[in-house]
């Protein structure tokens, strides 16, 4: 577990330091925060006081002005429940809220046997998916 949160600050601090110029990562990171602030029906002040971080910095950050260092991308992130690749909207893990991700640890951790019947049973639940998807 400590190993995926390594590598999410290695990622994030490298997309970070890549597109800062560029303006990329205020973009990306100014939509995720809103979009995920409004689904869950927050002011930008809830978010400021779930996060710890101030409300106005959360008004820069989600309007493009700044870029969220990595110890307040973190708290942003946990108060919304995603992980760091999530909320700058790339890496490994970009496409996976905090629960997906969970998840695929507490499988990575079961027993081999146990974890080759969970994944059995969700390739059937995918094939079947596909099928009709295929034939609708």
């Amino acid at each position: 577990m400590v190993f995926l949160y390594v590598l999410s600050f290695r990622i994030f601090a490298k997309t970070l330091s890549f597109h800062a110029q560029s303006g990329t990562i205020m973009k990306n990171i100014a939509k995720i925060i809103t979009e995920l602030r409004k689904e869950k029906g927050w002011s930008q002040t809830d978010l400021a006081k779930e996060s710890n971080v101030s409300r106005e910095i959360i008004g820069k950050y989600e309007r493009g002005e700044a870029v969220p260092s990595i110890d307040f991308a973190k708290r942003i992130a946990d108060a919304l429940g995603v992980s760091l690749d999530y909320l700058v909207g790339e890496g490994v893990n970009a496409s996976f809220d905090k629960k997906t991700l969970t998840r695929l640890q507490e499988i990575e951790s079961l027993q081999e046997k146990d974890r080759e019947h969970v994944l059995a049973l969700l390739d059937a639940f995918l094939r079947d998916v596909r099928t009709k998807k295929a034939y609708a």
